[in-house]
């Protein structure tokens, strides 16, 4: 109780002073909703939230299609040339700091730019960093999910005629969704919530809500990033309490669905 007391004592002051009428954080002003307000009109946090959504979906689409390809490639493929640098290579970014993955991507931009003229350092290079390391996880996923797919289904399509396209689309990427639909929202979570690696590759011209935040908070917590936190908080208790009900649905859908027995 005290070590779950000192991790979300924290968080309930926090949405609880997000309705405080003081422009001082830590004094209570009373009652009042002023700061939601603020916040709905405050136009930097409001660009930067559209910044790292926009980003957050294209890296986390990116990190999909790699990190699928990435663990069809070690799960289906035996032993081909270069299988334990591939293995190494998609494990490195799990572990490496992010100071370090911020650092070397900068320097690979920045060499980029001077020998083409490519890339601007912005959106465009922060989705590209994202998805780096975003593809990593897509691919333990992808892979964990494929050791234990039943090949006999696939088997069974080539020899009643099927192309090998046709049993990709319609059997192995169906029977491994729960891995995709996981690794589209690990990838879009981590971009969504990346500091380091997007103050390394963004240039001035994109900020994203991380970000902000933390040039905000510098200064001093202002109750605007207590809302903003809150509303946060919000959607992600929303998303999780709809994804428990639909869970919950499913299993007493399939406790009621009759079974036949054999004879």
């Amino acid at each position: 109780m005290l070590g779950f007391g000192f991790l979300y004592a924290p968080i309930v002051l926090l949405v609880l002073y997000s309705f405080n009428a003081s422009r001082l954080v830590t004094v209570w002003g009373g009652f009042s909703p002023r700061w939601y307000g603020a916040l709905f009109r405050n136009e930097a946090f409001g660009a930067a939230a559209l910044t790292s959504l926009e980003v957050a979906a294209a890296a986390a689409t990116l990190s999909l299609v790699l990190g699928t390809f990435a663990g069809f490639s070690m799960a289906r493929f035996g032993r081909f040339p270069g299988r334990l640098v591939f293995g190494f290579l998609l494990l490195a970014p799990l572990i490496v700091p992010e100071v370090i993955l911020g650092l070397s991507l900068l320097l690979l931009f920045v060499a980029c730019q001077s020998w083409f003229g490519w890339p601007s350092r912005g959106m465009l290079t922060i989705m590209v960093a994202h998805a780096t390391f975003g593809g990593c996880f897509v691919s333990v996923l992808v892979r964990a999910q494929l050791a234990g797919f039943d090949r006999a289904l696939e088997e069974a399509a080539l020899d009643l005629g099927a192309r090998p396209w046709t049993v990709l689309a319609r059997i192995t990427l169906p029977g491994i969704r729960p891995a995709l639909l996981a690794g589209w929202l690990l990838a879009f979570t981590l971009s969504l919530d990346d500091l380091v690696i997007a103050s390394f590759v963004t240039g001035p011209a994109a900020t994203t809500l991380p970000m902000a935040v933390f040039s905000s908070v510098r200064l001093g917590v202002s109750p605007e990033v207590n809302a903003l936190a809150t509303m946060f908080l919000a959607a992600v208790f929303v998303l999780v309490a709809l994804a428990g009900w639909l869970m919950a649905r499913q299993e007493r859908r399939r406790q009621t669905t009759p079974r036949i027995r054999p004879i």
